[in-house]
This record gives C-alpha cells, sequence and structure tokens, in this order.
C-alpha cells in the first residue's frame, strides 16, 4: 500500500506510516506516501554525478529528440493515467487538460527545441560585441546547464502536466530533475513516473521522484541548483528564507496564490457576442478541475450597468452543471482534491460572506451524482456578488482554491484596472471586449500585474484557448504574490537552468568556443568550392571569394523591367539627384542580392539541396552604374539534422565595391546532405 519513490535508479519505499492517500470522490484507501529515510543527499549526488553528466553530453537535437520519443510513448500509456486520474476527482475533460495538456506541452517544447536552436552543446546568447578598434578583442554571451539538480516541487491539482511542463525545458536545458509532487496526488504522478524509467529512454539519473516529504534537501543544495515551487504563498515564503538557499543564492523560480481577474468591457452589453462568451468563460474557470486551477476567474469584473444581466446568466449556467463522481454518467464537475481541501475552500467562502452575498451554490443542499457528500471532497459552484468593491479586502485578498468565484462591479476603466490590481500580483487576467481602445486601455493597466492577459473579442472567441490556460510558448507566472516567477514562454523557460558567461578574447578563440565563425577569424581556404563539401567535410571558416562584375544601366532596367520595380532612385538620374543618400542613379538592393548569388553559387549537381532563406540582411553602401561588386561566402555555423541525412549551414556573406567597401551583408542558410557526390553523378 505505501508508494515508492523513484530515487537512484530503483523504487524504494520510506520508512513510517506515511499521509494516508485517498479516492476524491469515496474517500477509498489508495496508499499512503513516505519518503522517511531516504538519503536527500545520495538523491541530489545522484543527479548532479550520473543524470547531469549524461544529459551534459547530448546536444540540443539530441535531448529535444529524447523528450519527443518519450512524449510519443506516453500518449501510447494515457489511457491507464485517465483510468487513475479519476481519483483525484477529476471529470475526463479535466484529465485531458492534465494529461493530454501535459504530454502536448513536452511535446512543444521538443519541437521548439528542435527548431529554434542549433545541434550543439552551449547556447549562444546574442550577436558578437566588439571590443577593440582593430576587432581583435570581442566579446560574446553562452549560455551553459547548470551542474546541479532542478528540485520541482509540484501541487496537487495537475499531477501530470504540473511535472511535464517543467520537466521538459530541465532536460532540454541540460539539467537533471528531481520531481517531488503534492502528496495528495502523488500516486498519479509516480504513475507516470513508473512509466517514463520503464521506457528507458532517459539516461540513468535523469530523472528521481520522492513520493514524501523532502526532508533534508534544502540542506545539501547548491548554487549549481534550481527550486522550482508552485504552491501557497507561505510555502514559498518560507523556501526564499533558508538559510542555504539564501547563501548558496540558489536559483527559486516560485508560481503562488493568484487573485486572476475577467473583465467585461463597457461596450459588451447583454446580447454581444462578447458577453455571451464572457459568460462561457467564467462558467468553465469555476468548474473546470472543481475550480482548482492557479489560473482560474476568482474576480469577475463586469460593468454596474450589467450586474444584475451578468448574474441572472451565470445562475442560468451554472444550474446546467451536475456534481457529483466524474466515473458517473452526466457528471460535468467531480469533487476537490481531498477532503482536507474542502474543509479549506467552506472556510474561505466564510471569510468572503463577510464582504459579499451568495448569488448561487447550495453547500449544505448539495446532492452529489453517483457519491456521498460526506465521504468525498463535493463542493459545488459558489458564486457571490461583492456588496462594496471599492472598500472590500477579503475579495482581493482570500482565495477560495475551488468552484468559486465573486462578481464585482465597476463604473469606468480606470476602476476596472484598480479592482484587478488590488490582487497585489496574479498569473492571469481575460478582457472581453469589441473595443480595441478599451482593450489597449485595460492592458496597459494589467500587464504590471500580471504575467498574461488574454483579450476575446467575436473575431479570436471561436480559437482562443481560454483564460486559464497557460501555453508552451508564452510565459506561466506572475508578479507579487503570483510568486515573481515565470515557466515556459518557449525557449525562454530553458534559462532558468543555464548560466549565461561573457567570453571575451580573439575571433579565432571564441569562434572555436561557440561553434560560430567571427569576422576577424580565419578564413580557410576550402581547396575546392565549398559547395561541393558534404555536410561533415564543410569546416568552420571555409571561405569562397567570387570574380568581380559590374553593375550597368541595362541591368537596373532589365531588373527593373522584370520585378516592376521602378522606383525613382533606380530609374531617373534627375528624381536620384534629389535625394541626400544617393545623389545619382542606383542599382535595386535585391539585384544586388540576385547578382550576388550568380557569383557564388556552384550551378552542378551537388551536396547543397536548398536554399532556405536570408537573416540579417542590411544594405551599407549603394552601388551606381559602373561600380563593380564581388562577394565573401564563409561557413560560418552548421547545425545537424541526423534524422533527416542534412545539416544546416549558415554563411556568413559580404558584398563588396572595387574600392573593398561594404555593400550589403547577410547570412545565407542552406541544407547540405551528409552524403559526399560522386563524380559521375555530377
Amino acid at each position: 500500500m505505501k508508494l515508492e519513490s523513484y530515487v537512484q535508479g530503483a523504487w524504494r519505499a520510506g520508512g513510517g506510516d506515511g499521509v494516508a492517500l485517498r479516492d476524491a470522490s469515496t474517500g477509498e484507501l489508495i496508499s499512503y506516501a513516505t519518503a522517511d529515510g531516504l538519503s536527500a543527499a545520495a538523491i541530489l549526488d545522484h543527479a548532479r554525478s550520473v543524470g547531469g553528466p549524461a544529459l551534459r553530453a547530448l546536444t540540443f537535437h539530441e535531448r529535444a529528440s529524447m523528450l519527443r520519443a518519450l512524449g510519443k510513448r506516453l500518449l501510447e500509456l494515457k489511457d491507464e493515467f485517465y483510468g487513475l486520474s479519476y481519483r483525484t476527482g477529476a471529470t475526463k475533460s479535466d484529465s485531458w487538460v492534465d494529461i493530454d495538456g501535459g504530454i502536448g506541452t513536452l511535446l512543444a517544447i521538443a519541437g521548439k527545441g528542435a527548431r529554434e536552436l542549433s545541434n550543439t552543446q552551449l547556447l549562444l546568447d546574442g550577436d558578437v560585441e566588439g571590443l577593440s578598434k582593430q576587432g581583435t578583442f570581442v566579446g560574446q554571451h553562452i549560455c551553459v546547464p547548470l551542474e546541479g539538480a532542478a528540485i520541482h516541487i509540484n501541487a496537487f491539482n495537475f499531477p501530470v502536466w504540473g511535472m511535464l511542463e517543467k520537466l521538459a525545458p530541465a532536460v532540454l536545458a541540460g539539467m537533471p530533475v528531481i520531481v517531488k509532487p503534492a502528496t495528495t496526488t502523488a500516486y498519479l504522478a509516480a504513475l507516470v513516473v513508473r512509466r517514463i524509467s520503464e521506457a528507458r529512454l532517459l539516461p540513468d539519473g535523469v530523472l528521481q521522484m520522492i513520493a514524501g516529504g523532502v526532508g533534508d534537501l534544502f540542506d545539501h543544495l547548491t548554487c549549481q541548483d534550481v527550486v522550482s515551487f508552485t504552491g501557497s504563498a507561505e510555502t514559498a515564503a518560507k523556501l526564499r528564507v533558508h538559510p542555504v538557499v539564501i547563501r548558496q543564492s540558489v536559483r527559486l523560480i516560485a508560481e503562488t496564490d493568484s487573485l486572476n481577474s475577467s473583465v467585461l468591457g463597457l461596450d459588451a452589453g447583454p446580447g454581444s457576442p462578447e458577453f455571451d462568451q464572457y459568460i462561457r468563460e467564467v462558467v468553465r474557470e469555476m468548474t473546470a478541475k472543481a475550480g482548482q486551477k492557479c489560473t482560474a476567474i476568482r474576480k469577475a469584473i463586469v460593468p454596474e450597468s450589467c450586474i444584475e444581466p451578468v448574474a441572472a446568466a451565470l445562475r442560468s449556467a451554472l444550474s446546467e452543471v451536475s456534481v457529483g463522481d466524474p466515473r458517473a454518467e452526466g457528471v460535468r464537475m467531480g469533487p476537490l482534491a481531498s477532503r482536507e481541501q474542502r474543509r479549506e475552500v467552506l472556510s474561505r467562502i466564510d471569510e468572503l460572506r463577510r464582504e459579499a452575498d451568495v448569488v448561487f451554490g447550495d453547500v449544505d443542499g448539495l446532492r452529489p451524482v453517483g457519491a456521498d457528500r460526506e465521504r468525498g471532497a463535493f463542493v459545488p459552484p459558489v458564486l457571490l456578488r461583492c456588496r462594496d468593491p471599492i472598500r472590500a479586502r477579503a475579495i482581493h485578498s482570500v482565495e477560495a482554491f475551488g468552484p468559486v468565484a465573486t462578481l464585482v462591479s465597476y463604473r469606468s476603466a480606470e476602476e476596472a484596472i484598480a479592482l484587478a490590481r488590488r490582487g497585489e500580483g496574479s498569473l492571469a487576467a481575460s478582457v472581453f471586449t469589441g473595443d480595441d481602445d478599451f482593450a489597449s486601455q485595460l492592458v496597459r493597466g494589467l500587464a504590471p500585474f500580471h504575467g498574461r492577459v488574454l483579450v476575446v473579442n467575436r473575431d479570436c472567441a471561436m480559437e482562443s484557448t481560454g483564460h486559464g490556460s497557460p501555453l508552451a510558448p508564452l510565459v506561466h507566472g506572475g508578479p507579487g504574490r503570483a510568486g515573481g516567477g515565470e515557466e515556459l514562454g518557449g525557449m525562454r523557460g530553458l534559462m532558468h537552468y543555464m548560466q549565461r558567461s561573457a567570453i571575451q578574447g580573439s575571433p579565432e578563440t571564441l569562434t572555436a568556443i561557440g561553434g560560430r565563425w567571427i569576422r576577424g577569424a580565419k578564413q580557410r581556404d576550402p581547396r575546392c568550392h565549398p559547395f561541393r563539401k558534404p555536410f561533415h567535410e564543410l569546416r568552420i571558416g571555409d571561405t569562397f571569394r567570387s570574380a568581380d562584375r559590374e553593375v550597368t544601366v541595362a541591368d537596373i532596367e532589365a531588373f527593373a523591367a522584370l520585378t516592376g520595380d521602378t522606383f525613382y532612385a533606380h530609374m531617373s538620374d534627375a528624381a536620384a539627384a534629389r535625394n541626400p543618400l544617393f545623389g545619382s542613379r542606383v542599382a535595386h538592393g535585391y539585384y544586388l542580392i540576385a547578382a550576388a548569388a550568380g557569383l557564388f553559387v556552384d550551378p552542378a549537381y551537388g551536396p547543397v539541396l536548398g536554399n532556405y532563406g536570408l537573416d540579417s540582411l542590411r544594405f551599407v553602401k549603394p552601388v551606381k552604374p559602373g561600380d563593380r561588386i564581388r562577394v565573401r561566402l564563409t561557413c560560418k555555423q552548421k547545425s545537424l539534422r541526423a534524422e533527416k541525412e542534412w545539416g544546416e549551414v549558415r554563411w556568413d556573406t559580404e558584398i563588396t565595391n572595387q574600392n573593398g567597401e561594404t555593400v550589403a551583408v547577410y547570412d545565407v542558410l542552406t541544407m547540405v546532405s551528409v552524403h559526399a557526390v560522386p563524380d559521375e553523378a555530377r
């Protein structure tokens, strides 16, 4: 009956009786959770000495591929997770957000890593910084994985999503993870970890899980470790002042309490699409996961003139929500995660009722479908209406972490902003309006106090992911009361697990360190046209220099006729003379790019499969009829796509004139095969 921890490559049971974990609907005992007797120091050492080196030996693309394979395997096993998820009180749609949403987030992070990162072991951050007159001394920021462990302390409400959305960026960054799931629903997180360990897709030591308390783990942290915490602001405050966290400057990411607001616009009266969308969203946020979402709407801020229609519409919609055992047919909202959580929510409702009246929700009269109210953790949706929003305090400071929301009236945009900001920092806010000026004003007022602001109108409502949905490409977090941290955000999420370091030296040295050619570094003789070399034979610094070509009036006019670009500066000497930038007729910039391609392209069949773009194009100096141009092409950066048998090659490209002056600079991007081309196939 004991829930085991997965540590040091094995499943181990803790000592002592542990905490009883029960079915949220029936109260039936599931297991006991305890980590007593497990060595926190040994768990950390296993992550640092086994998992960390194994991950850091891989490139970003290899880690992304590993995560992608893991996500696909979990999708194959998800039915088993759904079956156990019912015991947490989650309906099938709630479980979809947690399970499919968690796996989808993992796959999204893996996909972005493969697309947006190079196939390297360190991350280049920004451009090269020139630090000397002659260019022999330069600087470059790099990011490398921290060499400790990422400790993820997760909340009870999303045992799968909460674990995977943190795991993905940490592993992609190159850092092993120690998961500490919330005890209440740890049995579901443990099942997922067990299936991950059985799949053997992650190197040993990359993922460990503690089922129970963390013991003295914080006493063994160092500056190379990261703590990511989701839970109460009170607990986060205690973690922040832990002596080791302070002394070692341990990175701590916190996502805590949040009194999120949703504002109905002054324009969105009854009968408007935005009004109807608002009602649906408030109901969804109150009932999804039984309101146990850190992003759920707690304050429904509506125009004073609409308060009665909104209340009536919400009462009608909430009356259609059936509450009960999520395994019973027709149930739309399950119980809270535990009876302890039920007692907590009911206590918070009592605090809110000092300032607000109950508009909907009979706690004592609830008859859950297919379940006993006393054995389970059931609470009906409870909607309150604040009597005096300006003077009220509790509705702006007390979070009932369940199916509870409070109607709050406002009279102006400024007042709506002020009421939302009194939450002193929140994860999410939303605005439902068809008035873009109102939306702009609200966003400017809400953004300083909210990690995310969703604006919904009739144009985007059908595809909107909703008020309460954190998304892999966007940051999830918020200031102040919400914890002051950030998660997700696409590749931004990796930065929590990496150290940024400023590297200084010669262009050649920094080229060798970063794997990206820097101007001033050696230009190597490829001994043949570099387009004849397969991917693995290309060296960073391989350089091709073209012959020159004269630019003529006939060239300019032919290009104008072909493209239709007859801008005056290209076509008329008199008109161009009036332009202070040119003074006389000039060639099209895009003609120069096309002509440069003609100068550097090797036309025969070879390893180059295609050109897929230009980056960072800048026109530096105009070219006039009679000028002669030439091109330098240098292999700047390589990134292998091993599964596709080709790699991406970035070429530093410079067009110069007869005086050696730079005309244009840009990067040419090509796909280059890993296979050599036999002479007879050319």
